[in-house]
């Protein structure tokens, strides 16, 4: 035992004495295992700071190599789980979030609703395949199925307010844009009488308490009303005339379905016409086309189209007849009914095109992304 304490003895001395080698060895030995921290705390090798990032060459590098840098993590750097999820769960042709349905291809690659229609409309102008516009894999409404996961992900994923500039879950974003937010845009009450104010809704009750047609004259309401009554009048026109043609003795009515065929020219247009069918003991056709049979209608923005009304049964006299165009039982197509008069005869047996009165291009291309279009026909002969 006392030659071990010697030998104790003797190596802090070592240790301990300046300008011998040993101490240097002994002092490098006992450093080595910690350095200075934050408030003069030791911290062990290979272990950094929290918060801190080494950059630069290992511990094996070059010792000549410059010391390494330590550079601190920026808060927020590596992106919101938000963000990041926005270009996992965004539509793969107009890169946005969907706000309705998502479609997915065989291979998974996401559609919103709006594009996905787009792009079957799109082929079937160019008479082509639908195709995933990342895989290439045919696409259709058979192929495609809705990704129910990712609708619900993408509800519950935070949007601003386009009034209050807060974020809220896009699930109940609407609602709150039409019912809470203290910023939306309202109108005042008295619009019906001619005032144009518009404003943030904390401030329609001040208005309302300042606002000044209601002090208006009776002679001064009168203009205002006589101009609600016209635009009034001629939704009530179009009703009444449908009224008129349901007390017709001779209705007619049936389910036509348009099948798209291909003219014979170099550059194939595209058409729709319905197989024959009997309405009012006579025999009919309809025919339609897009855009007027323009030479590159995949091309535009704007679709629209028109329709052709054409009596194949030989009369021996002239058939007067009303007609109009509504959708089918089963579509969710909008379209306005407007009704078209036409005198038919043995030489005069075809219609002008007349435009299908359909809301917009939208639409429209729901009409084109089908594999055939299923309205409903009214005709009402007028007796003389």
């Amino acid at each position: 035992m006392s030659s071990l304490e010697e030998r104790g003895e003797v190596g802090v001395a070592a240790a301990a004495a300046p300008g011998s080698s040993t101490a240097g060895l002994g002092v490098g030995a006992v450093g080595a295992g910690l350095e200075p921290g934050a408030g003069g705390q030791g911290l062990p090798v290979g272990q950094d700071e929290p918060g801190v990032r080494r950059e630069g060459p290992g511990p094996e590098a070059d010792p000549d190599a410059p010391p390494k840098k330590r550079v601190r993590l920026q808060e927020g750097e590596a992106g919101k789980l938000e963000e990041r999820l926005y270009s996992v769960l965004c539509c793969t042709v107009c890169l946005d979030l969907p706000k309705a349905s998502v479609y997915q291809c065989t291979n998974g690659h996401l559609m919103c609703a709006g594009c996905f229609i787009h792009l079957l409309a799109d082929a079937r102008l160019k008479e082509e395949q639908a195709t995933c516009p990342n895989c290439r894999c045919e696409i259709s409404k058979s192929l495609c199925c809705r990704n129910l996961a990712v609708e619900k992900a993408v509800s519950e994923l935070p949007c601003e307010c386009g009034f209050c500039l807060k974020q809220f879950p896009r699930s109940v974003l609407e609602r709150h844009q039409k019912e809470e937010c203290q910023d939306r845009v309202t109108q005042c009450k008295y619009k019906r009488i001619g005032c144009p104010w518009q404003g943030p809704f904390h401030e329609l009750t001040v208005h309302e308490a300042e606002c000044c047609h209601p002090t208006k004259t009776g002679n001064e309401l009168m203009g205002i009303l006589d101009e609600m009554d016209q635009s009034h009048r001629k939704e009530m026109q179009l009703y009444n005339s449908i009224f008129s043609l349901l007390c017709f003795e001779k209705i007619g009515f049936t389910e036509v379905q348009f099948r798209p065929y291909r003219t014979d020219d170099f550059i194939t247009r595209l058409y729709y016409e319905t197989p024959r069918f009997t309405v009012l003991n006579q025999t009919w056709v309809l025919k339609a086309r897009v855009n007027d049979s323009e030479r590159n209608p995949n091309l535009s923005c704007k679709r629209t189209l028109s329709f052709q009304l054409i009596l194949k049964s030989k009369v021996n006299s002239a058939l007067e007849c009303s007609y109009l165009l509504l959708k089918g039982p089963y579509d969710d197509v909008k379209i306005k009914p407007v009704i078209y008069h036409y005198v038919f005869s043995n030489d005069a047996n075809e219609t002008d095109y007349m435009p299908l009165p359909i809301i917009d291009s939208v639409e429209c291309n729901k009409l084109l992304a089908a594999k055939n279009i299923n309205l409903r026909l009214f005709i009402f002969q007028i007796q003389k």
